[in-house]
């Protein structure tokens, strides 16, 4: 697909009623509503409280493709990509578009931990990681997913995440802005036929996206968990592919990244529908770097104390106000961090950095700004 079109094509079909990281199912359902009678909308189950589990049906083609979006409920930019690309569905007259539901039938569950999504919590309401419950299926949300994934028998399987601004793309100073991985399918992480046709897809999504934020997206850990959804049908012989929206600089709400999100997206359907996939073509996917932990909110080098010179290190708390997402600075370390980077960065230059009561830092300290030489540092996001 060519990037100037992908990119009129979200400015156009973008849902704009959803933005910013609170999405919740109070947001969705009026959408869903909303969708013409070329989508079929059924309620296949319910949350721990109750609240409907929906899945969304479209399109009319042999290939099957199953994905899913807030598996975890405080990982909410896969969603707004997912209504993106519905609007794209449901108005766009581009053949490819066309190509894709002539071609395909896709199954789309937006939100299937709606309880974590409404609290903004990874887990359920039962504090369970949904995606830890694979095997055991604990929680309802787990065997609804499970019921779902056997009675539609899927192709392809979209697992779409989010993930937190520590990664990096391999070791440089690059932010893992998106990251993908085609989960182990075993204890030894062999690259079975059925992983190499996810890596084939991965790598037409990569060269995409390397033409718009080149050295910014990296491979997850391929560590074999059976307890992982991923795994779990990787294993049952289904291409399974895992999407993780991550950082774009000074983008915490994740309006860019989502942008890079139904670019993947629509990259992947349309590579679906237009061609067998054999898995020849996977190579490429080992030159995309592994993600690191390399990254901090703010990093303030240089900071002067009685024992030495350290660096500073903050982290932004998320935390739901009032329905809205803050980002609290936190101190997460004081020491030596050459080989991290911060998002942004503050020298400074051998001096203390201190509290507002002149006292110096500690770890876990709450703090909105430091003062450096007598001069006033915020750490407030808005102010970044």
């Amino acid at each position: 697909m060519v990037i100037t079109v992908l990119n009129q094509w979200f400015e156009i079909y973008k849902e704009r009623s959803l933005f910013h990281r609170y999405i919740a199912q109070g947001h969705v359902a009026p959408l869903l509503k909303n969708l013409k009678t070329s989508f079929k909308i059924e309620s296949i189950g319910q949350s721990v409280l109750g609240v409907s589990i929906d899945v969304i049906l479209v399109g009319t083609g042999n290939k099957k493709i199953f994905m899913w979006s807030q598996m975890h409920g405080n990982e909410s930019t896969t969603t707004k990509a997912v209504f993106d690309i519905l609007n794209a569905f449901e108005n766009c007259e581009d053949h490819q578009i066309k190509q894709i539901l002539s071609s395909c039938t896709i199954a789309i569950i937006p939100m299937l931990n709606p309880d974590g999504a409404k609290a903004y919590t990874r887990s359920n309401a039962n504090e369970i990681d949904l995606n830890r419950d694979a095997q055991e299926l604990s929680q309802p949300e787990s065997k609804v997913l499970m019921k779902f994934y056997k009675s539609f028998k899927p192709d392809f399987c979209f697992n779409l995440h989010g993930q937190r601004t520590i990664f990096s793309a391999g070791k440089a100073n690059k932010p893992a802005t998106v990251s993908f991985l085609a989960p182990a399918q075993d204890e030894s992480c062999a690259v079975t036929n059925n992983r190499r046709r996810a890596m084939e897809i991965i790598v037409q999504m990569n060269k995409v996206l390397q033409k718009q934020i080149p050295h910014q997206v990296g491979v997850y850990d391929d560590s074999f968990n059976i307890n992982c959804v991923g795994d779990t049908f990787q294993r049952d012989n289904v291409p399974t592919v895992l999407f993780e929206a991550g950082h774009y600089a000074h983008d915490y709400p994740r309006e860019v990244t989502r942008r890079y999100i139904f670019q993947s997206l629509l990259t992947a359907m349309n590579y679906i529908a237009t061609t067998e996939i054999t898995g020849n073509y996977y190579n490429d996917y080992f030159e995309i770097p592994q993600n690191e932990k390399l990254f901090y909110d703010i990093i303030i080098r240089n900071s002067y104390t009685a024992g030495g010179n350290f660096d500073i290190a903050v982290m932004f708390q998320e935390k739901l106000i009032e329905k809205t997402i803050e980002f609290v600075p936190i101190v997460e370390k004081i020491e030596d961090l050459n080989g991290f980077y911060g998002h942004k960065e503050i020298n400074a230059n051998n001096n203390a950095v201190l509290k507002a009561n002149l006292e110096p830092l500690k770890v876990g300290d709450e703090i909105d700004f430091v003062l450096i030489n007598s001069k006033k540092f915020s750490l407030i996001l808005k102010n970044i």
